[in-house]
Order: structure tokens, then sequence, then C-alpha cells
């Protein structure tokens, strides 16, 4: 079993965005204008700090995810791997989005809030149990390279023959090759004699 919990800088991020937070209501107060718009653009930085830290506490608080034998648990639910029909990639990498179709046609998005090293463990520990799956819309043996080929099939594929030299030369050089075949050298001289 493998498990993978939330990166701890989700946590320390969502506190620093609170103290910010709390900075700018501070400086809003201090500031606090009489027009409606100015008061508006007073608290907005608060407002969006504290809507950026509610959603890293959210990310830093998911389940934990685990990878065991025969199925995946998100939380307190297990997923069979091979209840897993589709595994599609977002672009996302960290924190890592990944769609899951499973067998009833029911979809399921799996986030994991973790550092690069663990998301991409993690995806290649869905990619390789889900042996039923189609991997970004490629079949399992297809997308790891197990496809063979019928032998028969690879016996009639021959690579293609490129041309390198023109038909003469090509002519002239299995002249010369026979000849070294039979004679054993290329020299019009007789060996005995250079002796």
């Amino acid at each position: 079993m493998t498990r993978y919990l939330p990166a701890r800088h989700y946590l320390w991020f969502a506190i620093a965005a609170l103290a910010l937070a709390g900075f700018s209501t501070w400086r809003a107060l201090a500031w606090a204008p009489n027009s409606w718009p100015g008061m508006v653009l007073a608290f907005l930085p608060a407002v969006l700090f504290v809507l950026t830290a509610s959603l890293l506490l959210v990310l830093a608080f998911r389940p934990p995810i685990e990878v065991h034998e025969g199925y995946l648990s998100i939380g307190r639910r297990a997923i069979p791997w091979m209840d897993i029909r589709r595994l599609d990639r977002t672009g996302w990498v960290s924190p890592l989005v990944v769609r899951i179709t499973l067998f009833d046609d029911s979809r399921q998005v799996l986030l994991y809030p973790g550092d690069l090293d663990a998301c991409n463990a993690l995806l290649r520990h869905l990619r390789r149990s889900s042996r039923d799956a189609l991997i970004d819309g490629v079949p399992y043996r297809q997308y790891w390279g197990e496809v063979l080929a019928p032998v028969a099939e690879a016996t009639q594929a021959l690579p293609p023959r490129y041309r390198i030299l023109r038909a003469e030369d090509e002519a002239e050089v299995e002249r010369l090759y026979q000849r070294l075949k039979t004679v054993g050298n290329l020299d019009q001289k007789n060996s005995a004699d250079e002796k």
C-alpha cells in the first residue's frame, strides 16, 4: 500500500493568506474612506486573501489517497481497479487533477494537492494499476508498449531500404565485394610481388 497525503505547503500558504487578509483589513479600517466605491476598494484585497486562504485550506485538508493492490482508496471510498474504465489527465499537474470514468459510466474527479514528485508518482501508480482502462484515450497495453505484433506480421514487415548509392555505384561495390570474396584482396598486383 502507498499513501499519498496533501503537501504541507498548502497549509502554510493558507496561514500566510489569512495573515495578509488580517493586515489588509487593518489597513482598510485605518484608511476608511467615506464613499461606497472607496470602501469596496479598501476591503477588496482582504476579501481576495480570505477566498484564497479558504481554497488553500480546502486543498490542505483533502482526504489521503491510498493505492492498494486491488483498489484505490480516496478517503472512505474504495474503487476497485477493475471498475476503472478510463483515466483522463487534465492540464493540472500540481495539484493533480484526473478524471476517472467507472464501469457504470459514472465519473469522479480525483484531486490530489501534493508536491510535483508525489503527483507524478501517484499518476504513474494510477496508470500502472488500471489494467482495464483507457489511459488518455489509449488502451492500457498500447500505452505501455505491451502490444506484440503476431509472428507472421513481424517476419513480413522488413525495415525500409534507403538508397545511399546510385545503381552504377552499387553494381561496382557488389563487383568488388565478389572479387574480395574469391581472391582475398582487391589489389591488382600479386601479393607475392610486394614481398
